[in-house]
């Protein structure tokens, strides 16, 4: 994984929508960027609704949340009208962003679920993988932007 205080790499990818993201965009504000194995798997679905339902908190800690998968736009609109989460899901077809990133695979196997905070100047400030309980990612990020708010 990138370590704490390591520049994030500058990318762009494709949303669930009909548009894109890139991480130079955010001029100044904080990004969750959570990896995740799959759409619609009960571990996914339980974090996707626990970020879903903590978004205005994240928002007043001037933090947007940023969820990525293998998956492609049509099953991430799927997954995201469906659970209706406020947040870009976003495509990363090739893993190339997962690689980049240096999330691990876990058990050699299934893609691994990473969460890093990057802060406005694009540097990464936490990370955190825990593949069995999402919703600590959650509580994890609140933590940690709490903290660094200050």
């Amino acid at each position: 994984m990138i370590e704490v205080g390591k520049k994030a790499p500058s990318f762009k990818a494709a949303t669930d929508g009909n548009g894109s993201v890139a991480l130079k965009d955010l001029k100044g504000k904080k990004v969750i960027l959570y990896f995740y194995p799959k759409d619609d798997t009960p571990g996914c679905t339980a974090e996707a609704c626990s970020f879903r339902d903590n978004t205005e908190s994240f928002a007043a800690l001037d933090a947007e949340v940023w969820g990525i998968s293998g998956d492609d736009a049509v099953s991430h609109r799927r997954f995201a009208t469906r659970h209706n989460l406020k947040f870009p899901l976003l495509c990363d077809r090739n893993n190339a962003l997962r690689r980049e990133m240096g999330v691990p695979k876990a058990l050699g196997l299934l893609p691994g679920r990473v969460t890093y905070i990057v802060d406005g100047e694009g540097v990464i400030r936490h990370t955190f993988s825990n593949l069995l309980d999402g919703p600590a990612h959650v509580r994890e990020a609140q933590q940690v932007l709490n903290q660094l708010r200050g």
